[in-house]
């Protein structure tokens, strides 16, 4: 139960860049389209689904070596946007590829009982997770191409007017000497 709703509020947290097929009327709703792509996954056989679930794994966490390879040269540039940009990517993978695979060991044990609904569902969180983190690699090499132009030591050069400037600074003003008078000691003793 638990993991449901760590799934279902990662899945509305997430952006998701939907595009509408040339088939599908502007007006329909995008769960028709949600709907569409679970029939089509009960459709698959369930040999396909474990193929098809343990490649999208395998991918998943491809991406995650190469997000944690951004991170560890963010880091070592010492970069802290570009670190919390990728961390912030990073957390979101990390939890989609945790309910991933546990999909995939509900999955299996769908497939050896023969539950074709169950199966069908857990293939489908599969590949949802893999589509996700497919948009959050590419988020997540925005967040070191994005911002790399703002790196780096700025130099700043002054040129002063002659004409415009007198050459004593108005700033600086002469004080009278104050004498120094220190107060008697508190104590006799010292």
């Amino acid at each position: 139960m638990m993991v449901r709703a760590v799934f279902l509020t990662l899945l509305l947290a997430l952006p998701v860049q939907a595009q509408v097929p040339a088939e599908q009327p502007a007006g329909q709703p995008a769960a028709a389209d949600s709907g569409q792509k679970f029939d089509e996954a009960k459709q698959i056989s369930d040999s396909e689904k474990l193929q098809r679930a343990t490649s999208y794994l395998s991918d998943m966490k491809q991406t995650l070596g190469h997000v944690l390879r951004l991170l560890k040269d963010a880091r070592e540039e010492k970069d802290v946007i570009k670190i919390n940009c990728i961390n912030e990517k990073l957390t979101t993978i990390k939890g989609l590829i945790r309910i991933s695979e546990q999909a995939d060991m509900t999955l299996q044990e769908a497939v050896a009982k023969g539950e074709r609904d169950t199966a069908a569902h857990e293939f489908h969180k599969i590949s949802i997770s893999h589509q996700k983190i497919k948009v959050l690699r590419s988020e997540a090499e925005q967040c070191v191409g994005e911002l790399a132009f703002a790196v780096g030591k700025t130099t700043v050069e002054v040129e002063v007017d002659k004409d415009q400037v007198p050459e004593e600074d108005p700033t600086e003003v002469d004080l009278p000497e104050t004498p120094i008078v220190r107060p008697p000691a508190a104590s006799p003793y010292q």
